[in-house]
C-alpha cells in the first residue's frame, strides 16, 4: 500500500497540539493543578535539568513525531471524516497510550488523579491531531 503523507498537515497538526499542551499546562489551563499533582513548587520547576527552552524543544520534536506516526494510521484508516478521526483516536489513545501511562503510574507511585489528568490531556492531544490530519485531504 502506497502511504502519502501531508507535511503541512503532520506540521500544522503538530503545531496545534502543541499550543494545547502549551494552554492545558500554563496557568491559565491546569498548570496550577498538574503542579500540585506533581507535587511540584515554583522551586522546583526552576531547578529542573533541562531549561524550559530545550524542553519546550524537544517537546515538539516529540509532538512532531506523534503528528508523522498518526497520519500514517489516518492514512490507513481512510480516517477522513470527524466521526472516523475520531473514533481513530480514541481506540489509538485507548490501546496504546492510555496503557502506557497506566503502567507508568503503577510503577512510579504517582497519584490517580495525575494519571487521570494525564490521560486526559492525552486523549485532547491525539483527537486534536487526528482531527486535523484526517480532515486536512
Amino acid at each position: 500500500m502506497d502511504i502519502t503523507i501531508n507535511y503541512l498537515a503532520v506540521i500544522a497538526a503538530a503545531v496545534v497540539a502543541y499550543a494545547v499542551g502549551a494552554l492545558w499546562h500554563s496557568p491559565a489551563g491546569f498548570g496550577k493543578y498538574w503542579m500540585h499533582l506533581m507535587g511540584f513548587t515554583e522551586g522546583h520547576m526552576k531547578s529542573m535539568p533541562l531549561s524550559p527552552a530545550q524542553a519546550m524543544s524537544i517537546g515538539f520534536v516529540v509532538t512532531l513525531l506523534m503528528a508523522y506516526v498518526l497520519a500514517h494510521f489516518v492514512v490507513l484508516v481512510g480516517a477522513t471524516t470527524w466521526q472516523v478521526a475520531l473514533q481513530l483516536g480514541f481506540w489509538l489513545w485507548l490501546g496504546l497510550v492510555a496503557p502506557t501511562l497506566a503502567n507508568g503510574w503503577l510503577w512510579e507511585g504517582k497519584s490517580p488523579k495525575l494519571f487521570v489528568f494525564n490521560a486526559a490531556y492525552a486523549l485532547v492531544n491525539v483527537e486534536v491531531m487526528v482531527l486535523i490530519l484526517g480532515l486536512w485531504h
